[in-house]
């Protein structure tokens, strides 16, 4: 079996990283790769891992409807994701529709793929919301200990610039962020809300951008409703993800520098408080990789009944 996956929004970061991880799945080919920006333009120029005769297209929502692929993965900004939804609903209906974007994660008739959280709904699944990429890192840093919870927890956040997008701002201005870190979105910020909701608490988010291209360092702040032991909670977090190949448990925090191009998470720096109801955890994770386009992959395989890490390679 092959089936061929459309790419709307190719000439991004997490397009280019979509189009490596297809090129290499033995059961998936790329049916057509769209950016207005190329259109004409041999992908194979751009793209150093893949191998084949495409041209990037410019396709609209009715003209992706009509492509014959077995799944279209939107890669748009926010608020573009709509259009695209309703062409496939009226003419291709069957055909999985994974969206990286916002648009809907907040929607329960979308399935909410984050698989390590969510998995047990996720075959047969066709309109596919995929997380966001700190929502990623602060729901598996949380998990674990979320029925212990005592308050809000506080999320501080700090991303390469790659995750603002290759549209000119100052969040991903190399000069203007060097020797720097950028505080943005204090308050209310979409991962906020989102990760509030998927995990039925409050979390308070403080996002940031350095200037580092690619990689997401996340320290939660967790008060806790009964003491702890460092021993109990690290092995509290070992067996939640004990059999999750791309969650890896370390004693020490963990390095942003170590998790760019790494498609796991890695959760560690475990610290209590002198009571014991007060923990701290860091999470990496790859804002492009596990906080995209890993997880688009494993999304994608999952739906479709294939094995879950097909075409990611460790």
């Amino acid at each position: 079996m092959t089936l061929r996956i459309g790419l709307i929004g190719a000439r991004g970061y997490v397009g280019s990283e979509l189009i490596r991880l297809v090129a290499a799945h033995p059961q998936l080919e790329l049916a057509f790769v769209s950016s207005r920006e190329r259109v004409g333009q041999r992908l194979a120029d751009h793209e150093s891992g893949y191998i084949g005769d495409l041209d990037y297209v410019s396709y609209g929502p009715q003209e992706a409807a009509k492509s014959g692929a077995d799944a279209l993965v939107l890669a748009l900004p926010n608020g573009k994701a709509a259009e695209f939804s309703a062409a496939i609903d009226a003419a291709a209906p069957d055909t999985a529709l994974l969206d990286l974007s916002a648009d809907y994660r907040f929607d329960d008739e979308w399935y909410y793929g984050l698989p390590e959280l969510t998995r047990a709904r996720a075959a047969g699944q066709r309109r596919i919301s995929n997380p966001g990429c700190y929502a990623t890192a602060m729901q598996l840093a949380i998990a674990p200990m979320r029925d212990l919870l005592d308050g809000p927890a506080q999320c501080f956040g700090v991303s390469g610039y790659s995750g603002a997008g290759t549209s000119p701002s100052d969040k991903n201005d190399p000069e203007k962020l060097r020797d720097n870190l950028m505080p943005y979105a204090s308050i209310d910020h979409v991962h906020e809300r989102e990760v509030s909701r998927q995990l039925q608490h409050p979390v308070e988010f403080m996002p940031h951008v350095a200037s580092h291209f690619r990689g997401i360092t996340m320290t939660v702040n967790m008060h806790l409703n009964q003491p702890f032991t460092r021993d109990a909670v690290i092995a509290r977090y070992r067996q939640r993800y004990a059999s999750e190949p791309l969650v890896q448990v370390l004693d020490e925090a963990p390095w942003v520098s170590r998790i760019a191009g790494r498609h796991h998470v890695e959760i560690g720096g475990f610290t209590l408080s002198a009571d014991g109801r007060r923990l701290v955890v860091v999470a990496t994770l790859d804002n492009l990789l596990k906080g995209a386009a890993t997880q688009a992959m494993q999304n994608i395989n999952l739906a479709f009944g294939l094995p879950e890490l097909t075409g990611i390679v460790q």
